[in-house]
């Protein structure tokens, strides 16, 4: 193949680069992604920032409390987490009475769900784990499960 001399290569080069010029560069009219799905200086997207790290990845909207999972839930609750969370008081972990109207749905499920990664990464959680120094165990529980506990929650307010 002959070598084209790099004198010749100039001249396209310039016209090329006009040319995209003209076009905008070969940018794009579509939308940036939104700032919100970027992460934050913690490493974490504003949605893990509000729900927390773990299976649950889309927000739980949640109606009217559901009595009959709340009664599967206390008995959950009683069953798992009651020797170390009381609704009113300290205890080997925070009391729990009123969580619901702190914390979101979303991020409770993830918080009961996948604990140690919650401590490995969401500020929040190592917060919590600074103040009570004892970390929350992996209960091994469903989503189901999961569900049932956070809507025995919701019924619990702090006297």
């Amino acid at each position: 193949m002959p070598r084209v001399p790099s004198s010749c290569l100039r001249p396209v080069a310039l016209v090329v680069s006009l040319l995209l010029a003209a076009c905008g560069g070969g940018k794009s009219d579509a939308p940036a992604p939104p700032a919100a799905a970027a992460p934050s200086a913690s490493g974490l997207t504003p949605f893990q920032e509000q729900h927390g790290i773990g299976p649950v990845t889309e927000e739980l909207v949640l109606g009217p409390v559901d009595h009959e999972l709340a009664e599967d839930g206390k008995e959950l609750f009683d069953a798992k987490c009651a020797a170390c969370h009381k609704m009113d008081e300290k205890y080997v972990g925070p009391p729990l009475g009123g969580v619901t109207t702190k914390r979101s749905p979303t991020y409770l499920m993830n918080m009961i769900l996948n604990p140690d990664g919650m401590y490995a990464k969401h500020p929040s959680a190592r917060a919590l784990l600074a103040e009570y120094m004892t970390q929350m165990p992996n209960l091994g529980l469903t989503q189901e499960q999961a569900r049932q506990v956070v809507e025995y929650l919701r019924t619990q307010t702090p006297k």
